[in-house]
């Protein structure tokens, strides 16, 4: 007793019987009231969601029956091509004397009626004269006549022989198959002449139509096995049904006990003039409601074990991370910048480890820069100086091999020499992005000039520079070489001999197009399909990187609607487009 009293006195024990009654009665009673409201609504909405399946579901059979009802129907409408309909059509002599139907032979017809829908399987046509039969199948089997049960089939159209018959779903067995289909039948009335009381039949039309359509439409209410589905006329009679043990063309009866523990939904289908009939077992319906409330009930159990858990946590450990951050900072107050709060969570007391850890970070690299930055600042001048020795040094060694060649009278030399000085001066001058047109027209002119040194001049630069293009017009920095070293190596030189380079520069629609034009090999559709692919991805290439680096420095420096396209035309050869905007050294226009 003493234990069990000195148990009761401690304050932990108190602090986490309060924390548990404060957290669990709030939860069951929410768990209870939500579990409730929810159910009820779960289970009018699954309700309402499944009447509304079998209302759709009963007029897609109305629709599937209506059309087939349209399709026996060819027969006084003759729509259909290679025929146009006549009102003093003699049907009694166009299928006795002359085996057609709408002055198109009868067997014309059914392969008419039978292409007309994907589902229909068979056409039959009896003729009442003589109860000749004609047909036309997409079955390899052949048929077996003495199976087919046409007295069967012709009862109902002599009992009502101005309207549609339905037959119940059956097998095809007069094709020695199991295949399942509903067979449609009309009368062919001759409505030539004067209207009697009795209507003159000289026919009598039958489709077999596909019974899978119906298993479709059936699939998507993702009924259960127990689940029944039946589609039943006027009199009960069963034409569909999902269940294996309810025969079609029998009379379904439904007793008050057949509903218990059913939801049944029942909707017309005024072609049958019969309806929808679905049942579906509550059970298996709401079965998964019954899981959540098991799932609730547990889940209240775990929760009153993690409650009881955490506050014995929470009292045990609420003084450790304090206790722990005070050790640190005396560590830091003597002077011991290297030490970190490793573990901490993500409730307060963790952010303010974080922030303590930040606050040392920040400090030791404040010292740092403090100490560093002067060196680093005197390291940086060291380099700068080092950058602007090394092009001079460069220069100068040119400038003295050309003077060099010059005194020993090759003078070609001295002028490549010069030239590559030029490229030099221009390529490692680290001034603006943007020069103006007649400074990059020079630095290609340099470029060209040892190319057509290089190839014994068999490769000419030419440049057209549109009277409206201001040669001080700004143009970004070694945009031209990269492209006109492209068709040279590229185009000119894969195809042998002479060639010639043309770049012309022009004002289009407010922009600077300049286009680099070379006769060489040109380049195939596939691979012309390739290239522009290749600079409309924005990942770097494995080829072309020269092309690709000037299309992407101009759209990112000029904007998405300017850069570089291709064109090519394979043994002619290619031209390359560039666009910039119309700028001075102020600015755009």
């Amino acid at each position: 007793m003493s234990v069990i009293r000195k148990w009761w006195n401690s304050a932990f024990v108190k602090f986490s019987a309060a924390f548990l009654l404060v957290g669990m009665i709030p939860l069951i009673a929410l768990s209870v009231f939500s579990l409730q409201a929810f159910t009820g609504h779960v289970q009018q909405f699954t309700i309402n969601n499944l009447n509304q399946m079998s209302l759709y579901l009963s007029y897609n059979l109305n629709n599937f029956f209506s059309d087939y009802d349209e399709i026996t129907r060819l027969m006084y409408t003759g729509r259909y091509e290679g025929y146009s309909p006549s009102v003093s059509v003699n049907q009694s002599a166009n299928v006795n004397e002359f085996e057609q139907i709408n002055n198109v032979p009868i067997a014309a017809f059914l392969k008419t009626v039978l292409y007309s829908d994907k589902n229909i399987r068979s056409v039959y046509f009896v003729r009442s004269l003589d109860n000749k039969l004609y047909y036309q199948t997409k079955q390899s089997k052949p048929l077996q006549t003495d199976s087919m049960p046409i007295a069967e089939w012709l009862t109902p159209l002599q009992q009502n022989p101005r309207y549609l018959a339905i037959y119940p779903t059956h097998d095809e067995h007069y094709y020695l198959s199991d295949q399942r289909v509903i067979t449609f039948a009309r009368n062919l009335i001759d409505i030539s002449g004067m209207l009697t009381a009795e209507p003159k039949v000289v026919g009598s039309l039958f489709i077999d139509v596909d019974a899978g359509v119906l298993d479709s439409y059936f699939k998507e209410m993702n009924l259960k096995k127990e689940d029944e589905l039946y589609v039943l006329d006027g009199d009960d009679r069963i034409y569909y049904s999902k269940s294996p043990t309810a025969a079609e063309d029998s009379i379904l009866t439904l007793t008050d006990a057949d509903d218990n523990g059913n939801l049944t939904f029942s909707h017309e289908v005024p072609h049958l003039k019969g309806q929808l009939l679905m049942r579906v077992s509550k059970q298996s319906l709401f079965e998964p409601l019954t899981s959540m409330q098991s799932a609730i009930f547990i889940a209240i159990i775990v929760c009153s074990i993690v409650l009881l858990a955490m506050g014995t946590l929470f009292s045990r450990r609420l003084a450790a991370p304090i206790r722990n951050m005070l050790q640190h900072m005396n560590k830091v107050e003597r002077g011991n910048l290297d030490i970190q709060i490793a573990k901490y969570g993500k409730d307060e007391i963790g952010r303010l480890a974080h922030g303590f850890n930040r606050m040392v970070e920040r400090l030791k690299i404040f010292i740092d820069d403090a100490y560093v930055a002067e060196i680093k600042q005197k390291q940086a001048e060291l380099n700068a100086l080092k950058s602007q020795i090394r092009p001079h040094y460069l220069y100068n060694t040119l400038e003295v091999i050309r003077m060099n060649a010059v005194y020993n009278d090759d003078g070609e030399v001295a002028e490549m020499i010069l030239a590559l000085s030029n490229q030099l001066k221009y390529v490692i001058d680290y001034g603006e992005d943007w020069v103006s047109v007649q400074d990059e027209l020079n630095h290609l002119e340099d470029y060209f000039y040892i190319i057509r040194v290089r190839y014994e001049n068999r490769i000419e630069l030419r440049l057209e520079i549109a009277d409206d293009v201001n040669r001080d017009y700004q143009i970004l920095k070694l945009s031209l070489q990269p492209i006109v070293e492209n068709a040279i190596q590229h185009g000119i030189r894969p195809k042998g001999g002479k060639g010639s380079v043309l770049v012309s520069m022009e004002l289009v629609g407010g922009k600077l197009a300049v286009t680099v034009y070379d006769d060489g090999a040109g380049i195939g559709e596939a691979r012309l399909l390739e290239l522009q692919q290749m600079l409309s991805e924005p990942k770097a290439p494995s080829k072309n990187v020269g092309m690709k680096n000037v299309h992407d420095r101009i759209k990112s420096i000029c904007g998405e609607e300017y850069g570089l396209s291709v064109n090519s035309m394979e043994h002619v050869g290619t031209s390359v487009q560039l666009t910039f905007p119309i700028m001075d050294k102020v600015g755009p226009r």
